[in-house]
């Protein structure tokens, strides 16, 4: 259904450094980078395609998160969604969840809300029964 998805950042530097431990957690793996652009992104291993992209905004503008946005991730299992929401406080984001069942969606999503350092709102989940 996806091609990428794309967040925007004001200092790629900061969001390399916090995104690539994070896409490590969920086994996704860096297919480019480029500080002149500045961008990077990352893609399973098995696919080339959805890629997940941070980067300065093409119109050269600031980055700014939009209100009802948010980006959600897959991971493997639960101690991954503990293991990258435990992560991104570490390192500059801000809690939006705790990671735990989230039974009104379904029996056994369990999930993790957080912002970036610049503030873009992402979710990592798990599907799958413990």
């Amino acid at each position: 259904m996806l091609s990428h998805v794309f967040l925007g950042t004001n200092d790629f530097s900061r969001a390399l450094a916090f995104y690539s431990p994070l896409m490590a957690e969920l086994g996704l793996v860096l297919k480019f980078s480029d500080a002149s652009k500045p961008w990077a992104g990352w893609m399973s291993p098995a696919a080339p395609r959805p890629l997940f992209v941070v980067g300065a905004p093409f119109d050269g503008q600031a980055s700014q998160p939009g209100n009802g946005q948010m980006v959600a991730l897959l991971a493997p299992n639960r101690e991954a969604v503990r293991n990258s929401h435990a992560f991104a406080l570490a390192n500059g984001g801000t809690c939006e969840g705790e990671p735990g069942l989230r039974p009104h969606y379904h029996a056994d999503y369990y999930g993790a809300y957080f912002r970036d350092p610049d503030g873009n709102k992402l979710c990592v989940c798990c599907h799958q029964a413990e």
